[in-house]
Formats: C-alpha cells, sequence, structure tokens
C-alpha cells in the first residue's frame, strides 16, 4: 500500500535499490521485540547500504494498545541508546487508529498493515529526501485526502490484498 499509493514517495526507490532489510520477528514477548528493535540499530551501524529496517511481528502485539506500549518503548530506547537525531522510528499496524480521528477514518490505512511493524528509519537519510521534493510538509495531508477520498472499503480492499 505504502508504495502503490505512494504514501511515502521516497519507498519505492529504496524498494527498487533493494536498500530496505525486513526483520520478522516471531517472539511475543517485549523484552525479546525490543531487543530486536536494538539489534536493528545496530545492523543500520554496521552496513551502510541498508537504507532502513522494517522489524515485523507477526505473532505478537495484536492489540494496539499493547503495539503503542512497544513503540513507546522503542523511541525511549532510541534516546538511551544515543541514537536520537540518528534513527527515527515509525510504526505501522493492522488497527492503527490516528489519536483523535475515528476507527472508522479512511486516513488511519495510512498507518494500517498486514502485521504489527516497526520502521527504523535513518533520519540523515530522510532529511536528504525531504531537501530534494517540493513541500514535503504536505505528504501527510494529501494522503490523508488520498485515504479519505477512496473510501473505508477500498483501502481495507488493499490492505486485505496484501495478505
Amino acid at each position: 500500500m505504502v508504495i502503490g499509493c505512494n504514501f511515502c514517495p521516497f519507498a519505492a526507490k529504496e524498494i527498487k535499490q533493494q536498500s530496505v532489510y525486513y526483520q520478522v520477528e516471531n517472539s511475543t514477548d517485549k523484552a525479546i521485540c525490543l531487543q530486536a528493535f536494538l539489534q536493528e540499530c545496530t545492523r543500520l551501524n554496521e552496513d551502510e547500504n541498508i537504507v532502513t529496517t522494517l522489524l515485523i511481528f507477526p505473532q505478537g502485539f495484536q492489540q494496539f494498545d499493547d503495539f503503542l506500549d512497544l513503540l513507546a518503548d522503542a523511541e525511549d530506547l532510541l534516546i538511551l541508546n544515543d541514537y536520537e537525531g540518528v534513527y527515527q522510528v515509525a510504526s505501522f499496524h493492522p488497527q492503527y487508529i490516528f489519536g483523535g480521528a475515528p476507527v472508522n477514518d479512511a486516513a488511519n490505512y495510512t498507518n494500517r498493515s498486514v502485521y504489527p511493524m516497526l520502521h527504523l528509519l535513518r533520519e540523515e537519510q530522510i532529511d536528504q529526501a525531504l531537501e530534494r521534493f517540493p513541500n514535503p510538509e504536505n505528504i501527510p495531508d494529501n494522503n490523508i485526502n488520498f485515504a479519505r477520498e477512496k473510501g473505508v472499503e477500498y483501502m481495507k480492499m488493499l490492505k486485505d490484498a496484501c495478505l
């Protein structure tokens, strides 16, 4: 969905260049999953050919609130391990709901995925991409407008087709 709907105008290039690393963590134990998150930070430190990592949790964190707790802890780990300003974490979840948005808002699908996942990005790469993109501040609103124009049923169909 991210590529097909162009939610991230920078993602297609990285997919084509095979600079996205995918790591599946099957544990449901939060401590183990946070350790896996730190291992992905280390992987990014050691391999400059990897621009971004998707840490995928097919077994755990099915409840959105549990996933938000994992995300908060992952963000804390970035700070505690001196990765603040180096890496940034984005999040995707099957039941993603933006704060203040209704559950049935099609805009939620811009961050919905088949499995819960943490997306670890290099901040330097983000900054460089944003410098070359006209009006990057409009990306979130453009995505929201696209999703709402298409509607919940269409966005749900796209997500379900990913299975």
